[in-house]
């Protein structure tokens, strides 16, 4: 038996009431490992959305965009914000852009395709019933101006069945098995959720061949998560975000990994 194997073997049952805080996950997962994209840099991107909004984004530098809402509901509102680019696939970005501020901090995420136009985007914003703390997550389909009529991303059944053992860094280790295509579990193997568990929902849209947007919602903790999964490079790509009730603060960790597929599950017949 190996160390990993002897690790989970130890392990038992967690009561919620003993889970840590969400942020002590923010020292083990330290920086993403990835380099930031300069490929959209000097770039203005518009983008419709399903939403009936268009939103201009100049992206200054690699670290500095600025979005413009040009068409739509808050027509003129403007911001400069800090965002980070990674390049999935060549021509597709995943870009992770956070604004406002306490309460009212948004996580917007979106991947866009720069050679066909399309860009599926995930919002994600905080509802607070009696100072308790609830991510909700807005998901929009859209398009870059001038590349078609825009086109929601089919959802994915590439990853049911699969069992994938996670290494976010030196100390996070965490397995996915995913049920169907909607529902998932997850397990830290060791690192600062070490012995922690959860059966949640999920939502995975199809990208490209091997390639799949994934998205889940906690249960117990108010997380929720957006990330591309890429079957051929073996990595992932995202974000998590949610309010910490205990330090009543906005909790945002930026991450990539690498990944074994474990093995997949094929049922009988009978």
């Amino acid at each position: 038996m190996n160390s990993t194997d002897s690790k989970v073997h130890a392990q038992g049952f967690i009561a919620q009431d003993d889970w840590p805080d969400v942020s002590a996950m923010i020292d083990g997962f330290g920086e993403p490992s990835l380099p930031a994209s300069t490929a959209l840099v000097g770039q203005t991107i518009d983008i419709r959305f399903d939403d009936g909004r268009t939103i201009r984004h100049d992206f200054h530098s690699a670290q500095e965009l600025t979005r413009t809402v040009i068409v739509g509901p808050h027509i003129g509102s403007s911001a400069t914000l800090a965002y980070r680019a990674v390049e999935v696939r060549p021509g597709i970005q995943i870009i992770d852009v956070v604004e406002g501020a306490g309460a009212d901090t948004r996580a917007v995420t979106f991947v866009i395709d720069l050679t066909d136009g399309r860009v599926t985007a995930a919002e994600s914003g905080i509802t607070l019933t009696d100072g308790a703390g609830r991510t909700d997550t807005l998901f929009l389909s859209g398009r870059i101006r001038g590349k078609g009529e825009i086109e929601p991303r089919p959802s994915s059944d590439e990853l049911v069945g699969k069992r994938i053992y996670y290494r976010y860094s030196e100390t996070e280790r965490y397995e996915h098995i995913y049920l169907n295509g909607g529902t998932f579990v997850w397990h830290c193997i060791s690192g600062a959720e070490s012995g922690l568990a959860d059966v949640d929902q999920t939502k995975t849209f199809e990208l490209a061949d091997g390639l799949v947007i994934f998205f889940w919602k906690e249960s117990v903790m108010p997380v929720e998560s957006f990330l591309v999964v890429d079957l051929y490079e073996k990595r992932s790509i995202g974000r998590m975000f949610c309010w910490e009730n205990s330090t009543q603060s906005v909790v945002h960790i930026p991450f990539d990994s690498r990944f074994t597929i474990l093995n997949e599950t094929t049922y009988p017949n009978d």
